[in-house]
């Protein structure tokens, strides 16, 4: 008969594989999205909410084509670090993801992200919002990167479940909105606003809760039952 902690790893992985699978399809939607701004329309979809004046500069428009690209590898790189057994059968696995997931984030999603944000819609309340989000972001990132290679595993468990929910916070966003809208009666503009912020920090508050009750733990726990010494 299997242990308590079996039972409990058991159903841990069987809730991070209904994360994973979430996030996969929320990042398929993305794909289908994205596509069609790879035909560089001007107009199309988001763009379309752009003032000439801003679709002129070339920062925006690197910008914009590199994070839709860059946070979707990001989004799909993190989901698939939520599945213990890739990383169980073949420890490459979780090494190589986290690198592709932390660089792609560090070198291409956050940079590019800051360029968007300088001329996000909604003022300086969205501006600011969005620029904090990508410098938190960035620097989660970083400081799980650096204690994976310091060996400091619970640390680095802890700055990751952040990092993945300041990524996540892209699918908030829409949620968030949906749900404000269409529930709650709010105005766009007033929606728009309270996501820009509530759709990063709120992850960020349920992830804390979540490291309070253990969650880091329970991940190293999952990861490294076999306690191979993973190194990056």
């Amino acid at each position: 008969m299997p242990s308590t902690q079996t039972r409990q790893n058991l159903l841990f992985e069987s809730a991070l594989l209904i994360v994973a699978a979430a996030i996969m399809a929320f990042a398929t939607l993305m794909g289908t999205k994205i596509v069609p701004y790879f035909n560089f329309n001007p107009i199309q979809d988001f763009l379309g909410t752009k003032t000439n004046e801003v679709l002129d500069k070339p920062i925006f428009r690197y910008s914009f084509y590199i994070h839709i690209a860059s946070s979707w590898v990001v989004m799909v790189a993190g989901a698939l670090q939520l599945i213990p057994v890739l990383y169980r059968r073949n420890p490459l696995w979780h090494r190589w993801l986290g690198r592709i997931y932390a660089a792609t984030i560090l070198v291409l999603a956050c940079p590019s992200g800051l360029g968007l944000a300088i001329y996000a819609n909604g003022g300086l309340t969205a501006r600011v919002g969005f620029t904090l989000q990508c410098v938190v972001w960035w620097w989660l990132t970083f400081q799980a990167w650096q204690h994976a290679r310091n060996q400091r595993w619970e640390l680095h468990a802890q700055t990751m479940i952040r990092s993945l929910a300041v990524t996540l916070a892209a699918m908030s966003l829409r949620v968030e909105s949906y749900l404000m809208y269409y529930y709650l009666g709010t105005k766009p503009i007033e929606t728009y606003l309270t996501v820009t912020w509530v759709s990063w920090v709120g992850n960020l508050l349920i992830a804390d809760v979540l490291i309070y009750f253990g969650l880091a733990r329970q991940f190293l726990r999952t990861f490294f039952t076999d306690k191979v010494n993973l190194k990056t």
